[in-house]
């Protein structure tokens, strides 16, 4: 037991460190040990690695100095007894990164489990129970798990366990290394359960159940040396319910800001100066449609080897003349890197051209509409221009009329909307314009605008008109599947480009409703240049 108390820790748990060169390091040690078949001891609790202080943590992620020192105060000294933390945010903003190297820095133990890789209850439960029970699956015991549990109940007892036989070996362990003073201070009494994506939760099967029974998890086990944390890229309104537990203390993370996002990206650069000219030049535009930095790093690999092409010596520091050359030189590159990264629909020049060409033997209206089509470029999208009608159809139309409005292959039905005009009241129409004024863009929850959306993108793959079939079609270049597979992050893009407005969690309905916030003729623009018949699907009040 001596031996391995005294063998340098190494960390088991570097799952989503931070992208720094400290963090590289550890990642090279911790496969060593995971690969290693020597059973697990108490150290496998700590993120371990080289010591990390607050001042290293603070400049390793900008734009999280508030959050960093809040988490810090409510995690308290060593050994003091927590309230649960719930921490919030967008995707790719630092959450679990931080939450990893703060107990990194702490030097104190956890338990991570992640809601994406434990994708259901029981799996949840024993990757929970492994790691408390220090046990690891292997060929030697058969992969078989230390505690088979399936029922919630038997989870609260074999935590509740597990967490006393955890938590006595930690204070065991503490006072060795205490009176030995083999490592920078102790390391506590206290263990901490860590569930990251919590959202996902909310997708599983027993949802209702398994919910409140984590949040319940502080009351039922009143265990003073057990500190619970909640990461999610849901807020806490969206987890509202009926049962009374204590409500975890919130910390909210924002999306990063430009000068933030320009600071990652500049670190661990051989040339921070020759980089900071090129974010000068592709940051911006980039940063209008996403702030996740592993998407910005993905897109700025090719475009900075582009843009460093002219130069022969990449470790010189450009001038003003020099960072003028450069920009003439990349500038033709960053708008077809934003449609080949970000799927953004444009046709080449040779292929609108073209296109001018078939469309000389038809009518002048298709000629001129054509031309228009051709002059278009919102920079957005194939898949966020569907997803812009489908809020402005969500936001203008009535919910009840949408099975009327669209057929089972996700067309329109015209027939069961014609209607003879009224007779009696010449003014109604007026009257519920003016009405439709007054009250504004109608709010919708989610599933709505998803449904309106599959609707709409199965009438552009399947196109029957005779006049898309000669080139006038709805021009989309992937299947359904593509349009689909980014919806949400375009959702969350068009919300911070304020072209559709994200309201709060109704605590009744549990979800977020959403608003279109664009005009019709913005609308009818998105649309012509999809050649997508917006006002066939528009609801004409008569």
């Amino acid at each position: 037991m001596d031996k391995e108390e005294e063998a340098p820790q190494i960390p088991r748990r570097t799952r989503r460190s931070s992208t720094s060169s400290w963090a590289s390091t550890s990642n090279d040690v911790s496969s060593v040990k995971v690969n290693s078949l020597e059973p697990q001891t108490i150290n496998d609790l700590l993120v371990g690695g080289e010591p990390v202080s607050l001042d290293d943590l603070l400049s390793n992620f900008p734009g999280r100095n508030s959050q960093i020192r809040e988490i810090v105060h409510l995690l308290g000294p060593l050994n003091t007894p927590m309230l649960p933390l719930f921490v919030y945010g967008g995707a790719s903003t630092g959450k679990t990164s931080i939450i990893l190297q703060l107990f990194r820095h702490l030097n104190r133990p956890l338990v991570y489990s992640s809601c994406r890789t434990c994708y259901n209850p029981r799996i949840l439960f024993e990757s929970i129970l492994n790691q408390l029970h220090l046990h690891r699956r292997s060929a030697a015991n058969g992969y078989s798990n230390a505690k088979r549990c399936e029922r919630p109940s038997d989870f609260v007892n074999f935590l509740r366990e597990a967490l006393t036989n955890a938590i006595n070996n930690l204070k065991e362990k503490s006072e060795k290394l205490m009176s030995s003073k083999t490592m920078r201070g102790g390391i506590g009494n206290m263990i901490y359960l860590v569930f990251d994506n919590f959202q996902l939760v909310r997708e599983w099967d027993k949802s209702s159940t398994i919910l409140p029974l984590l949040f319940n998890l502080y009351d039922m086990l009143k265990m003073p040396e057990v500190g619970l944390i909640f990461i999610s890229n849901s807020s806490p309104d969206t987890f509202y319910s009926n049962m009374g537990y204590v409500e975890p203390i919130p910390v909210y993370f924002p999306d990063y800001v430009e000068a933030d996002i320009r600071k990652i990206l500049l670190r661990n650069q051989a040339n921070p100066k020759l980089y900071s000219s090129f974010l000068d030049v592709s940051l911006r535009p980039f940063f209008r449609i996403t702030r996740q930095i592993n998407e910005l790093s993905t897109a700025f690999k090719p475009l900075y080897e582009k843009y460093c092409e002219p130069l022969s010596d990449k470790s010189i520091v450009p001038n003003e003349d020099m960072k003028r050359r450069l920009f003439s030189h990349i500038m033709l590159h960053v708008s077809s890197s934003l449609n080949e990264i970000f799927k953004v629909s444009s046709l080449p020049l040779s292929k609108v051209e073209s296109s001018k060409e078939t469309t000389q033997k038809g009518t002048p209206r298709k000629l001129e509409h054509c031309e228009e089509v051709a002059k278009l470029d919102f920079h957005m999208s194939t898949s966020a221009k569907y997803l812009l009608i489908s809020a402005f159809l969500a936001s203008r139309n009535p919910a009840t009329l949408d099975a009327s409005l669209f057929d089972s292959k996700g067309g329109s039905d015209n027939r069961k909307r014609k209607r003879k005009p009224s007779e009696k009241v010449p003014e109604k129409k007026e009257s519920l314009e003016e009405e439709l004024l007054m009250k504004g863009p109608g709010s919708f929850p989610l599933e709505r605008l998803l449904a309106i959306f599959q609707c709409i993108v199965s009438v552009a793959d399947d196109p029957s008109d005779e006049e898309e079939q000669n080139g006038f079609g709805l021009g989309v270049e992937g299947a359904c599947g593509d349009l689909m597979s980014d919806v949400l992050l375009q959702l969350s893009s068009l919300c911070n480009a304020k072209f559709i407005f994200k309201g709060r969690s109704c605590p009744i309905e549990g979800s977020t409703r959403y608003r279109s916030s664009i005009s019709e003729d913005l609308a009818l623009k998105v649309a012509r240049s999809l050649k997508f018949p917006l006002s066939s699907y528009l609801y004409k009040r008569t």
